[in-house]
């Protein structure tokens, strides 16, 4: 909190509300809002002593009297080192893309959590480059809800889908454990589409998302004036969701009271709106997602909360696992060379490469925020390199985290920057994986043929006739 008590936030938007619930969310962490309403008013703020004073901007697309990347542009034109984050209620790539390029630091999709534009805030105005992440960007990327979508070939990964697309035939329960951002989501969107329930109805409710006093309502549904604010009737998710399935991500995140109602609903397959004299029969499928493992927290080895055993057993039928990308270490080039593809047919963009320097120190990392932040890199750096290869220069950051741990790179590591599996899961030509295997060596033998062409076991006259029928240069 004493780090951010100076420092004061720019908003540039004219929707009052909006601007109120802003102002709230960033006091919270100490913050002070300064709210302007139109573009020439933030340009000619920005240069008086108030406006010398601030640390961050936040803007709105729909802000009047400019277009929003205009503004960026000339707003970083002015103050070249001032964090800017992008509100807007498009999940259009093409404007992230645009957005960035002109010199935002992060966007944001209305309607934004508060956790997410917090730690957006907290991570654009560190005080150096980010040391625990790589500024992920909230990109909007449509994905493909089937389990082909799932890249990877590592055992733990393979296993855990196939017991999911088991799973997914049936109708009973499920939970999904793992760290953030390993696809818990993407998996249980993909159980659902698989699901014999896939045409009925379907609620996907992220816990941590929705407000506290809010989820119990959201969920459970209240009668007309059972609180006060409660001006009308609301059907909950649980009883919309009748004859469908419901996924609850982050239930980690319910509050106690509620786990325990949750259970006995789920358990009696009735449903009680708050302030309903009776309850409603309701036949729902729940899928549930935990980034911290259930069982430690009903038996209390867990410090961050306590899990209702009740719940547990309701949602734990079938209990799968997804491992984090550090175990996965090489799945780390198919996933790569998967994004890219998908990066490649988003508006504003191009189809790009990536070089054996790059997938080696894309390798080297551990990924704390696993496939998330992985895909959330490329992402930027696709949006930033002009060449058609991504390259090891191409993730500035990265190299600077890797920097500093020493000897993270290992040249010796097994299979780095060689691909075996083409996307759809087959073997690549042998002829492209002995182009790669040879570029490989050239490079970690720093182009001297002779040591590469003994280390591959093959004479030198051998190795420069593989050089000319694979088309590669032996500066590689």
């Amino acid at each position: 909190m004493a780090e951010s008590d100076s420092r004061l936030l720019m908003l540039i938007d004219d929707e009052p509300a909006q601007s109120r619930l802003i102002t709230a969310l960033a006091a919270r962490e100490g913050w002070r809002t300064l709210v302007v309403q139109d573009s020439e008013t933030a340009i000619a703020t920005l240069g008086t002593r108030q406006g010398m004073q601030c640390s961050a901007i936040i803007l709105d697309q729909w802000v009047p009297g400019d277009d929003a990347c205009s503004l960026i542009e000339e707003l970083k034109a002015r103050r070249p080192a001032m964090p800017i984050l992008m509100l807007t209620t498009s999940a259009s790539p093409m404007l992230a893309v645009d957005a960035m390029r002109a010199g935002a630091t992060d966007y944001l999709v209305k309607p934004v959590s508060p956790d997410r534009l917090m730690q957006a805030l907290r991570s654009a105005t560190k005080q150096e480059a980010p040391k625990d992440e790589l500024q992920p960007l909230t990109e909007k990327m449509v994905a493909a809800l089937d389990f082909d979508a799932m890249i990877g070939n590592s055992p733990d990964f393979r296993s855990a889908l196939a017991k999911a697309a088991k799973a997914a035939r049936g109708h009973g329960p499920v939970l999904i454990e793992g760290e953030s951002g390993t696809g818990k989501e993407m998996l249980m969107r993909a159980m659902q589409a698989a699901s014999p329930r896939a045409k009925n109805p379907f609620r996907l409710i992220n816990v941590r998302s929705v407000a506290a006093n809010s989820i119990e309502s959201v969920l459970f549904g209240h009668e007309q004036n059972a609180f006060p604010g409660a001006f009308d009737r609301q059907i909950g998710a649980l009883q919309h969701c009748d004859g469908g399935t419901i996924i609850l991500d982050e239930i980690d995140r319910l509050e106690e009271g509620l786990q325990a109602k949750l259970a006995e609903t789920l358990s009696s397959g009735i449903v009680r709106p708050i302030g309903a004299k009776h309850g409603f029969k309701i036949d729902v499928r729940v899928l549930c997602a935990s980034n911290l493992p259930l069982s430690d927290m009903t038996d209390g080895k867990n410090s961050i909360g306590h899990f209702h055993p009740d719940l547990l057993a309701e949602i734990s039928q079938t209990k799968i696992t997804l491992p984090p990308l550090r175990d996965r270490q090489g799945d780390i080039t198919a996933l790569t060379r998967h994004f890219l593809g998908r990066l490649g047919d988003e508006p504003g963009l191009r189809q790009k490469s990536i070089s054996d320097s790059a997938l080696q120190l894309l390798s080297a990392y551990d990924w704390p925020g696993n496939v998330r932040q992985l895909q959330a890199v490329l992402f930027r750096a696709a949006v930033f390199c002009d060449k058609e290869t991504l390259t090891a220069s191409s993730f500035p950051q990265l190299s600077e985290l890797l920097g500093e741990v020493g000897e993270a790179i290992n040249p010796m590591q097994e299979g780095v920057g060689v691909m075996l599996y083409t996307p759809d899961g087959n073997l690549r030509p042998l002829e492209e994986i002995e182009a790669d295997v040879i570029r490989l060596a050239i490079g970690h033998y720093r182009g001297r043929m002779t040591e590469v062409a003994r280390r591959l076991g093959i004479g030198r006259s051998t190795l420069y006739r593989k050089l000319g029928d694979l088309g590669i240069d032996n500066a590689a």
